[in-house]
Protein backbone atom coordinates (compact mmCIF):
# COMPACT_ATOMS: atom_id res chain seq x y z
CA UNK A 1 0.00 0.00 0.00
CA UNK A 2 1.72 3.33 -0.79
CA UNK A 3 0.72 5.96 0.86
CA UNK A 4 0.02 9.43 -1.59
CA UNK A 5 -0.67 12.92 -1.03
CA UNK A 6 -1.33 14.45 3.17
CA UNK A 7 -5.35 14.62 3.37
CA UNK A 8 -6.24 15.70 6.58
CA UNK A 9 -3.16 17.28 8.86
CA UNK A 10 -5.13 17.20 12.61
CA UNK A 11 -3.27 17.47 16.10
CA UNK A 12 -3.04 13.89 16.89
CA UNK A 13 -3.52 11.73 13.38
CA UNK A 14 -3.09 12.85 9.64
CA UNK A 15 -4.38 11.17 6.96
CA UNK A 16 -3.08 10.22 3.74
CA UNK A 17 -4.70 9.03 0.39
CA UNK A 18 -3.33 6.23 -1.58
CA UNK A 19 -3.65 4.15 -4.40
CA UNK A 20 -6.92 3.19 -4.02
CA UNK A 21 -9.42 5.91 -4.02
CA UNK A 22 -11.59 4.49 -1.67
CA UNK A 23 -8.81 3.82 1.16
CA UNK A 24 -6.47 6.05 3.52
CA UNK A 25 -4.20 5.33 5.31
CA UNK A 26 -4.49 6.84 9.43
CA UNK A 27 -1.08 8.10 11.07
CA UNK A 28 -1.14 8.60 14.76
CA UNK A 29 0.84 11.45 16.49
CA UNK A 30 2.46 11.57 19.96
CA UNK A 31 0.62 14.90 20.31
CA UNK A 32 -2.09 15.53 22.70
CA UNK A 33 -5.32 17.83 22.74
CA UNK A 34 -7.53 18.25 25.28
CA UNK A 35 -10.75 20.92 26.17
CA UNK A 36 -10.85 21.93 22.47
CA UNK A 37 -7.54 22.44 21.74
CA UNK A 38 -6.09 24.64 25.09
CA UNK A 39 -4.05 21.79 26.62
CA UNK A 40 -1.85 20.02 24.66
CA UNK A 41 1.49 17.82 24.89
CA UNK A 42 3.65 15.58 23.09
CA UNK A 43 3.89 11.69 25.13
CA UNK A 44 6.70 10.04 23.75
CA UNK A 45 4.79 6.82 22.54
CA UNK A 46 1.37 7.73 22.91
CA UNK A 47 0.34 7.51 19.05
CA UNK A 48 1.75 4.05 19.15
CA UNK A 49 -0.29 2.86 22.31
CA UNK A 50 -3.26 4.87 20.44
CA UNK A 51 -2.90 3.31 16.78
CA UNK A 52 -2.81 -0.51 18.30
CA UNK A 53 -5.45 -0.04 20.63
CA UNK A 54 -8.13 1.06 18.23
CA UNK A 55 -7.02 -1.39 16.00
CA UNK A 56 -7.67 -4.13 18.52
CA UNK A 57 -11.22 -2.76 19.37
CA UNK A 58 -12.15 -1.57 15.97
CA UNK A 59 -11.32 -5.02 14.65
CA UNK A 60 -13.07 -6.18 17.17
CA UNK A 61 -16.26 -4.76 16.15
CA UNK A 62 -16.09 -5.61 12.43
CA UNK A 63 -15.86 -9.08 13.44
CA UNK A 64 -18.82 -8.91 15.66
CA UNK A 65 -20.91 -7.64 12.50
CA UNK A 66 -20.36 -3.55 13.69
CA UNK A 67 -19.16 -1.56 10.42
CA UNK A 68 -16.29 0.36 10.97
CA UNK A 69 -13.70 1.70 8.91
CA UNK A 70 -10.78 -0.39 9.98
CA UNK A 71 -8.99 -2.83 7.32
CA UNK A 72 -5.90 -3.36 8.76
CA UNK A 73 -3.05 -2.29 10.94
CA UNK A 74 -0.30 -1.37 9.13
CA UNK A 75 2.61 -0.93 11.25
CA UNK A 76 3.17 0.71 14.42
CA UNK A 77 2.08 4.25 13.46
CA UNK A 78 -0.26 3.52 10.80
CA UNK A 79 -3.72 1.68 9.94
CA UNK A 80 -5.22 1.44 6.48
CA UNK A 81 -9.04 2.32 6.72
CA UNK A 82 -11.94 2.87 4.33
CA UNK A 83 -12.55 6.66 3.10
CA UNK A 84 -15.56 8.25 4.19
CA UNK A 85 -17.10 11.58 4.16
CA UNK A 86 -17.31 12.59 7.62
CA UNK A 87 -20.46 13.26 9.62
CA UNK A 88 -19.69 16.22 11.79
CA UNK A 89 -21.82 14.34 15.22
CA UNK A 90 -21.09 11.10 17.39
CA UNK A 91 -22.59 9.60 19.99
CA UNK A 92 -21.24 9.42 23.58
CA UNK A 93 -22.22 6.15 24.82
CA UNK A 94 -22.65 6.47 29.10
CA UNK A 95 -22.48 3.95 31.39
CA UNK A 96 -21.88 6.29 34.10
CA UNK A 97 -21.85 10.37 34.33
CA UNK A 98 -18.55 11.66 34.85
CA UNK A 99 -16.45 14.80 33.50
CA UNK A 100 -18.81 17.65 31.55
CA UNK A 101 -22.24 15.30 31.94
CA UNK A 102 -21.93 14.92 35.53
CA UNK A 103 -21.62 18.83 36.34
CA UNK A 104 -23.87 19.39 33.58
CA UNK A 105 -26.40 16.94 35.57
CA UNK A 106 -25.54 18.17 39.28
CA UNK A 107 -24.49 14.44 40.09
CA UNK A 108 -21.60 13.01 41.51
CA UNK A 109 -18.73 12.04 39.25
CA UNK A 110 -19.55 8.40 38.17
CA UNK A 111 -23.15 8.30 38.90
CA UNK A 112 -24.03 4.94 37.96
CA UNK A 113 -27.66 5.43 35.90
CA UNK A 114 -30.44 2.41 35.95
CA UNK A 115 -29.99 2.15 32.17
CA UNK A 116 -27.63 3.57 29.43
CA UNK A 117 -27.58 7.05 28.43
CA UNK A 118 -27.25 7.71 25.00
CA UNK A 119 -25.81 11.61 23.79
CA UNK A 120 -25.79 13.23 20.50
CA UNK A 121 -23.13 15.97 20.27
CA UNK A 122 -22.49 18.36 17.07
CA UNK A 123 -18.31 17.78 16.70
CA UNK A 124 -17.94 21.46 16.09
CA UNK A 125 -14.71 23.05 18.13
CA UNK A 126 -15.27 26.30 17.58
CA UNK A 127 -19.19 25.93 18.46
CA UNK A 128 -17.86 23.40 21.48
CA UNK A 129 -19.27 20.65 20.44
CA UNK A 130 -22.82 21.02 21.90
CA UNK A 131 -25.13 18.53 22.32
CA UNK A 132 -28.33 18.01 20.03
CA UNK A 133 -31.43 16.60 19.19
CA UNK A 134 -32.17 14.52 15.83
CA UNK A 135 -34.53 17.15 14.91
CA UNK A 136 -31.82 19.90 15.28
CA UNK A 137 -29.53 17.32 13.48
CA UNK A 138 -31.76 16.69 10.40
CA UNK A 139 -32.51 20.77 10.61
CA UNK A 140 -28.77 21.74 9.88
CA UNK A 141 -28.36 19.05 7.47
CA UNK A 142 -26.01 17.04 9.08
CA UNK A 143 -27.76 13.82 8.93
CA UNK A 144 -31.26 12.59 7.68
CA UNK A 145 -33.45 10.69 10.48
CA UNK A 146 -32.73 7.47 8.85
CA UNK A 147 -28.87 7.85 9.31
CA UNK A 148 -29.71 8.90 12.69
CA UNK A 149 -31.25 6.05 13.66
CA UNK A 150 -28.32 4.18 12.43
CA UNK A 151 -26.08 5.96 13.89
CA UNK A 152 -27.58 5.56 17.59
CA UNK A 153 -28.06 1.96 16.91
CA UNK A 154 -24.37 1.23 15.51
CA UNK A 155 -23.41 3.39 18.53
CA UNK A 156 -25.60 1.50 21.31
CA UNK A 157 -24.22 -2.17 19.99
CA UNK A 158 -20.93 -0.86 20.00
CA UNK A 159 -21.12 0.00 23.49
CA UNK A 160 -22.54 -2.68 24.66
CA UNK A 161 -19.65 -5.14 23.00
CA UNK A 162 -17.21 -2.82 23.90
CA UNK A 163 -18.29 -2.88 27.53
CA UNK A 164 -17.92 -6.58 27.43
CA UNK A 165 -15.16 -6.68 26.17
CA UNK A 166 -13.13 -4.22 28.73
CA UNK A 167 -14.89 -6.36 31.47
CA UNK A 168 -13.15 -9.19 30.66
CA UNK A 169 -10.26 -7.45 30.66
CA UNK A 170 -10.79 -5.84 34.25
CA UNK A 171 -11.99 -2.63 33.24
CA UNK A 172 -14.87 -1.09 33.33
CA UNK A 173 -16.02 1.53 30.21
CA UNK A 174 -17.04 4.38 31.47
CA UNK A 175 -18.27 6.22 28.59
CA UNK A 176 -17.13 6.03 24.58
CA UNK A 177 -17.36 8.71 22.22
CA UNK A 178 -18.64 6.92 18.92
CA UNK A 179 -17.84 9.42 15.25
CA UNK A 180 -18.85 8.39 11.59
CA UNK A 181 -19.12 8.81 8.07
CA UNK A 182 -20.50 7.50 5.05
CA UNK A 183 -18.62 5.31 3.42
CA UNK A 184 -16.82 6.21 -0.13
CA UNK A 185 -17.40 3.42 -1.42
CA UNK A 186 -21.24 2.16 -0.49
CA UNK A 187 -22.45 5.34 1.02
CA UNK A 188 -23.19 2.95 4.36
CA UNK A 189 -23.30 4.87 7.77
CA UNK A 190 -20.02 3.30 9.55
CA UNK A 191 -18.07 4.13 12.60
CA UNK A 192 -14.96 5.99 11.91
CA UNK A 193 -12.30 7.98 13.51
CA UNK A 194 -10.56 6.12 16.73
CA UNK A 195 -11.55 3.84 19.40
CA UNK A 196 -8.90 4.05 22.38
CA UNK A 197 -8.05 5.67 25.82
CA UNK A 198 -8.31 9.16 23.98
CA UNK A 199 -12.16 8.11 23.07
CA UNK A 200 -13.00 6.45 25.87
CA UNK A 201 -13.01 6.68 29.67
CA UNK A 202 -11.61 3.50 31.17
CA UNK A 203 -11.59 2.71 34.98
CA UNK A 204 -9.68 -0.32 36.36
CA UNK A 205 -12.88 -2.29 37.74
CA UNK A 206 -10.69 -3.10 41.09
CA UNK A 207 -9.18 0.16 42.40
CA UNK A 208 -10.92 2.53 40.25
CA UNK A 209 -7.64 4.09 38.85
CA UNK A 210 -8.19 6.37 35.63
CA UNK A 211 -6.72 4.23 32.29
CA UNK A 212 -7.63 7.03 29.82
CA UNK A 213 -7.00 10.83 28.49
CA UNK A 214 -8.42 11.83 31.93
CA UNK A 215 -4.72 11.24 33.28
CA UNK A 216 -3.87 14.17 30.79
CA UNK A 217 -6.53 16.71 31.63
CA UNK A 218 -6.78 15.89 35.14
CA UNK A 219 -2.97 15.91 35.50
CA UNK A 220 -2.36 13.23 36.96
CA UNK A 221 0.20 12.10 35.29
CA UNK A 222 1.24 8.44 34.27
CA UNK A 223 -0.59 8.36 30.65
CA UNK A 224 1.35 6.11 28.99
CA UNK A 225 2.16 3.72 31.50
CA UNK A 226 -2.15 3.82 31.64
CA UNK A 227 -2.35 3.50 27.92
CA UNK A 228 0.16 0.53 28.03
CA UNK A 229 -2.09 -1.18 30.71
CA UNK A 230 -5.30 -1.11 28.38
CA UNK A 231 -3.36 -2.45 25.69
CA UNK A 232 -1.60 -5.28 27.79
CA UNK A 233 -4.88 -6.58 29.32
CA UNK A 234 -6.68 -6.59 25.38
CA UNK A 235 -3.56 -8.50 23.95
CA UNK A 236 -4.21 -11.05 26.66
CA UNK A 237 -7.30 -11.74 25.84
CA UNK A 238 -6.81 -12.56 22.13
CA UNK A 239 -9.23 -10.99 20.31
Amino acid sequence: MTKKELIFNGNEKRVYATENPEQVIFHYTDVTVAFNNVKRARLTGKGILSNKISALLLGYLNRCGVRTHFIELLDEREQLCRKIEIIPLEVVYHNRLAGTVATRLGVDEGFKPSHTVLDLCYNNDELGNPLVNRDQAFAIGLASYEELEEMFALGKKAGELLTELFHKAGIELVDAKIEFGRASDTGEIIISDELSPDTCRLWDEATGERLDKDRFRLDLGDVIPAYADVLERLEKLDI
